[in-house]
């Protein structure tokens, strides 16, 4: 890592890296940014490190929203630091990085990181990630990049990482598909696989006033139209579909899907949520094939939870959604 004394800004929103225990038996967030970072030991690192820290929000992760993620851009277009680590909940903090790489257009970069162990736990990992936060947003090799999710020593890309587990202090994954495209080494961050850059849609875009809600639907086996028919009859503005395998429905939810989609946007993911929903292989009745010529928009790469983040703020923003999830997915 360089010698010179970086700038740090802290962003903190929450979660069960910021959790204590309460009255109620249980632990939830309390601790500040601050503190947060004064057990991250980055003083070993850069004795002389200017850090500055905005309690962003104070909630589980579960509470994390479209709005509050455009307050860490807004925070971030108006720092003069060189990096920004986010801390939050876990929960959601794969759909976090990826609204952050989507949104975050200010040339910041932004590491996003939180925590499986609470800070009253033995070996609780939130110092570590912090650490390696830190050391990844300042890193030149990571630096085009608008967001990157760190977590247990490895850097991964938005687009494709996930929570794969409840508990465990390795719960990301961004495999089978890529895997991790950094990861921390001593106190260097290698990044072999790190992705080129890119332009968002939505850079330079002013702030919608309100964003769209998107239903998101997981078809199973034997599922019933209920939920389908539902949609129909809200003021939902736009739907994903779950889709078994590659992106497909049983053959009797094929009216209810063509009639949803001639009412809202609808997006066609896959279930597993890894590789890209397929387009042009299967032809029979449900297949992706049909569902597409009917009108719904592949999600491409994105698996249903990112794909309906990119739905809602396509619609928010007053941009055709099929040409955005093209350029995106």
């Amino acid at each position: 890592m360089p010698d010179t004394a970086p700038h740090l800004l802290f962003a903190a929103l929450g979660g069960t890296i910021a959790s204590t225990s309460n009255n109620l038996g249980g632990v939830a967030p309390a601790l500040s940014g601050a503190e947060i970072a004064a057990a991250a030991g980055l003083e070993d690192i850069w004795p002389d490190l200017h850090a500055e820290f905005a309690q962003v929000a104070q909630v589980s992760s579960a509470n994390v929203t479209l709005d509050i993620l455009h307050d860490v851009v807004e925070l971030a277009r108006t720092s003069r630091a060189s990096g920004l680590v986010l801390t939050q909940g876990t929960d959601t903090l794969e759909e976090s990085a990826f609204g952050l790489w989507l949104l975050n257009d200010s040339g910041l970069p932004i590491a996003a990181t939180g925590a499986m162990r609470n800070p009253t736990l033995p070996g609780a990992d939130g110092p570590a990630n912090v650490r390696a936060a830190a050391m990844a947003v300042l890193s030149p090799a990571l630096r085009h990049l608008p967001c990157t999710l760190v977590f247990n020593d490895e850097v991964h890309d938005p687009r494709f990482v996930r929570k794969t587990h409840i508990t465990s202090t390795a719960a990301f994954s961004s495999g089978p598909v890529l895997g991790a495209i950094g990861w921390i080494s001593e106190r260097t961050v290698l990044a072999p696989h790190a992705p080129r850059p890119w332009s968002s849609p939505f850079a330079g875009l002013r702030r919608p006033a309100a964003f769209a809600p998107i239903a998101l639907v997981e078809v199973g086996m034997g599922e019933g139209p209920q939920a389908l028919q539902a949609i129909v009859e809200t003021d939902f503005a736009g739907a994903v579909i779950s889709g078994v395998g590659g992106g497909h429905i049983p053959e009797h939810l094929i009216t209810e899907v063509e009639e949803l989609a001639q009412t809202v946007p609808l997006v066609l993911a896959s279930r597993p949520g890894s590789g890209a929903s397929l387009r042009d292989t299967y032809s029979y009745p449900g297949g992706e094939i049909g569902l597409l010529t009917a009108g719904l928009i592949p999600a491409g790469i994105l698996d249903a939870r990112k794909a309906r983040m990119l739905l809602s703020l396509s619609l928010s923003y007053g941009l055709d959604p099929a040409e955005v999830f093209a350029a995106v997915a």
